[in-house]
């Protein structure tokens, strides 16, 4: 009975050396997100992942970068880019650990001084045998610049047969909008990873790139043209060039006493007071910095700082077509909701605050006449609505229902109609809502169903109304701004913007400025 029980005992006492064996193997290794990085990635993107000739991979750089997304394009590349797929070279947990990593912030933080700004300059000169004369048969008012976010990348559009000029590949991720010199000839481009890059729009060339910063928001020209700012997320600065993108000063965004410190969330130029207008996005101070050319460009103490104190930081703001007034808005705090206020910018105090629910998207607003006043509209990122204000009370008038969300409204002075957008709404978002701006009502709505339609801009006269179809498939739609109407549409990757040059730099009220 014994021999027929032993094999039977002998199988059990191996079994009970199972969980030491267990405890004593060793746990599959974790991949080591920093050294993968440096072994693969650092050669484009910089050690400190501050970006070299790739984009920079930092928590402020990826925000609006989804997680899905960025796992994607390490898994398979990015086209139209030197970014190459790892999916043969490295294991899905090595990717998902690169992936989780590159969003976590860098210690200690990477810095960027006036001596990083100088040395990244590039400049390529004029040749001196070329004609200064446009390479193009179009006309120079009516061009439009389309920023293609899909595969970073710009369309110069020819707005009166709606024929791309030329397509050129840009910085990664632009934002904040091209802004253009007076005479239309040169824009100047901000990109998330602070590359400012100045392009000929005749010869169509860059001539100048700097890194202003290493997170970026948007930057401003001057109205005479001499002078460029950018606005820094990271550092907290703002940095001022002259027109050839040669640093001049930087600011830094701090308090008086330099005890706290700030991202820029916005600058623009204010060109009837000759002055930059800034935005502070953790302070309450909005900042004026004059640029009048019976100031002396240098040094920096002739260049001094305007603060006016307030109660709120504003996240974004649009000035009044006499540039008298700021109308910012404040994101919600938590547990607390949004805000919106007028700042006058002659008496540097805040004198109404702004009735509208929500939050908001005030740099995206429009003005126009309305009986006998002059009315502010504005999306509403918080809910399906615009809300037109009165610009002498500073009252609500009408908030006009829309299918949802939205974030991007504009007009025209020669047309009777502002559209909006939805984008922001799952069920909306397909879709631009037409608003007569005599009654205050909507009167049509464009769609394309199951896809995202949005950022609306007028031609020069004001005839064509072009949306973005917001998809990698995509399209600029061009529309009849009287009928309503499908005129033309042409294929773009992920169109986010597109900006006419008339409209930009006469400021038209229908616009961004």
């Amino acid at each position: 009975m014994f021999s027929a029980l032993r094999p039977l005992l002998a199988a059990a006492a191996a079994l009970a050396w199972l969980p030491t064996l267990y405890a004593q193997a060793p746990e599959a290794a974790k991949p080591d997100a920093p050294t993968l990085y440096q072994q693969h990635c650092a050669v484009c993107h910089g050690a400190q992942r501050t970006g070299l000739m790739g984009p920079a991979l930092l928590p402020e750089s990826l925000e609006r970068t989804r997680p899905a997304e960025v796992l994607r394009v390490i898994t398979e590349g990015r086209q139209a880019t030197q970014m190459m797929g790892f999916a043969e070279q490295l294991s899905a947990p090595e990717i998902k650990a690169l992936a989780d990593w590159v969003r976590t912030p860098v210690v200690p933080a990477p810095r960027w001084g006036e001596a990083d700004i100088r040395a990244s300059r590039i400049a390529t000169p004029l040749p001196a045998d070329e004609p200064v004369k446009p390479k193009w048969d179009a006309d120079p008012m009516n061009l439009f610049l389309v920023v293609e976010g899909g595969d970073h990348h710009v369309s110069l559009l020819d707005g009166d047969r709606f024929e791309v000029i030329t397509r050129f590949a840009s910085r990664y991720a632009l934002h904040g909008g091209p802004k253009f010199t007076p005479d239309g000839r040169y824009v100047f481009f901000g990109s998330r990873d602070g590359w400012i890059t100045k392009y000929d729009l005749w010869r169509l060339a860059v001539v100048a790139e700097v890194r202003a910063g290493l997170n970026m928001r948007n930057v401003a020209v001057s109205g005479d043209g001499r002078w460029v700012m950018a606005a820094n997320y990271l550092p907290h600065s703002l940095a001022l060039f002259d027109a050839d993108l040669n640093l001049v000063t930087t600011y830094d965004a701090a308090t008086q006493d330099g005890k706290s410190s700030s991202r820029v969330s916005a600058v623009y130029d204010a060109t009837p007071r000759n002055s930059f207008v800034v935005a502070l996005k953790d302070l309450p101070e909005i900042w004026e910095i004059s640029y009048d050319q019976k100031t002396p460009a240098t040094p920096k103490s002739q260049w001094g700082v305007r603060r006016t104190l307030l109660e709120e930081p504003l996240d974004d703001f649009f000035f009044d077509q006499s540039y008298r007034h700021a109308l910012g808005a404040t994101r919600p705090k938590a547990g607390g909701s949004a805000s919106a206020q007028v700042v006058s910018l002659d008496m540097r105090r805040k004198v109404a605050d702004l009735p509208i629910a929500g939050m908001p998207h005030l740099g995206s607003g429009i003005t126009f006449a309305w009986n006998g006043t002059t009315v502010l509209a504005s999306p509403n990122l918080g809910g399906g609505a615009v809300d037109v204000i009165d610009m002498q009370s500073w009252k609500t008038v009408r908030t006009i229902p829309t299918p949802g969300a939205g974030f991007f409204m504009r007009s025209h002075e020669n047309t009777p109609y502002a559209w909006t957008d939805s984008m922001m709404s799952k069920d909306g978002k397909d879709r631009l809502t037409i608003i007569d701006k005599r009654t205050l009502t909507p009167v049509a709505e464009v769609r394309e169903p199951g896809k995202t339609l949005a950022h609306i801009e007028f031609t020069r006269d004001g005839r064509y109304a072009l949306a973005s179809l917001w998809e990698m498939d995509g399209a600029v739609i061009v529309y009849d701004a009287r009928s309503f109407k499908e005129v033309k549409r042409l294929p773009m990757a992920k169109p986010v913007g597109k900006y006419n040059v008339w409209n930009k730099i006469t400021r038209s009220e229908g616009t961004s400025h």
